[in-house]
């Protein structure tokens, strides 16, 4: 998908107001302080996916196909899931990759 140059700035200003606000936290200042008084440098990498759907349009490619129902997860995953209390049923039988 091309992002037209409206979408594109308003994608910007979004960048620049998550900077902001992760740069003017007091508690992240405080916490980056702290590691950096017991010595060490610090280097905070931050991914954010973001993802645009126009509004009131049908998605304009089909989702791909694929066999109903099946999940593979790997350990990862399940213990990602379980740290946000997400469970999958039947998720116990999965074999972990």
């Amino acid at each position: 998908m091309e992002l037209d140059d409206n979408l594109k700035q308003l994608t910007k200003n979004l960048g620049t107001a998550i900077n902001e606000s992760l740069s003017n936290s007091e508690p992240i200042s405080k916490a980056i302080a702290s590691i950096k008084d017991a010595g060490y440098d610090v280097f905070l990498v931050l991914e954010a996916t973001i993802g645009f759907n126009k509004r009131g349009k049908e998605a304009e490619t089909p989702l791909p196909q694929g066999h109903a129902g099946e999940l593979n997860l790997t350990s990862q995953d399940t213990r990602f899931l379980k740290s946000l209390k997400i469970s999958i049923s039947g998720s116990e039988d999965l074999p972990a990759k």
